[in-house]
């Protein structure tokens, strides 16, 4: 390329930087910076999370675990988490609905696992399912470590698409007052139409469903807002430690499937 071409579009890169510096950041701390520490440590991050959360955290007291892992992510590495800002939606729904049961799709290092724990009814229940057999290890002691026993919150790991149609026969789960899609956007609307087809939602179910915005799940969005079933609602937010960056949390209410 000759020099002339190259500064013609030298503007046109300034822009881009510019206008998506927050984005470069981003990719910057969640895949270079990421994968130069996992060389380094021999670790993935969430190992390296619970290592800081041994060392730094409370046992027994999820509030403070919770705290931990954002001081985590704000100063030494960003941990993609749901984080504080959505974590008060979630809390307050759960605190709202006091659903007997609930079902969480992607556990990844426990956090919103420990949000929901935390504010459910007494009795209430937590099935959280996580993919990798790695990250749910760490989930698994992160749970524990905050004082939540296998009667309060069981961790399945397995993939989604074939954990749901074995929960109500495996796991004793007949219905579920309330969901959290957690884990990748690409699966929502497949898991949402499984959990439609093996009857786990009651008429009046939440369905809260995370990144709907960034990285985005627009085929899910549009299948809530035009099948009839649900009422949507949108809860506009930022990314944690990225609040220039425009997420959002779609709420959905299952009306039912007539």
């Amino acid at each position: 390329m000759s020099p002339a071409i190259a500064l013609a579009f030298l503007p046109l890169v300034v822009t881009l930087l510019v206008r998506y510096r927050h984005h470069f950041r981003l990719l910057l701390r969640t895949v270079l910076l990421r994968s130069f520490q996992d060389c380094l440590s021999g670790m993935r991050i969430e190992e390296r999370a619970f290592s800081y959360v041994l060392t730094h955290a409370l046992p027994g007291d999820p509030g403070h675990i919770l705290t931990t892992l954002d001081h985590w992510s704000s100063h030494c590495e960003y941990l993609s988490h749901m984080g504080p800002v959505k974590g008060q939606i979630l809390v307050r729904l759960v605190e709202e609905k006091a659903p007997a049961c609930v079902l969480e799709l992607g556990t990844y290092c426990g956090y919103t696992t420990l949000l929901i724990a935390g504010a459910l009814p007494p009795g209430g229940r937590l099935l959280t399912v996580e993919r990798d057999p790695r990250t749910a290890a760490v989930a698994e002691k992160l749970i524990r470590l905050a004082g939540f026993d296998e009667h309060t919150v069981e961790l399945i790991v397995g993939s989604s698409e074939e954990v749901i149609p074995r929960l109500r026969a495996q796991h004793q789960l007949s219905r579920t007052d309330l969901v959290l899609l957690a884990h990748r956007p690409r699966y929502y609307l497949r898991d949402l139409q499984l959990l439609e087809a093996h009857a786990l939602l009651p008429a009046g179910a939440t369905v809260l469903a995370d990144h709907v915005l960034f990285p985005g799940a627009p085929r899910f969005l549009q299948y809530a807002k035009s099948c009839g079933h649900y009422r949507c609602r949108l809860h506009h937010t930022g990314l944690p430690d990225f609040p220039a960056i425009k997420d959002g949390i779609a709420q959905l209410t299952y009306a039912g499937p007539g």
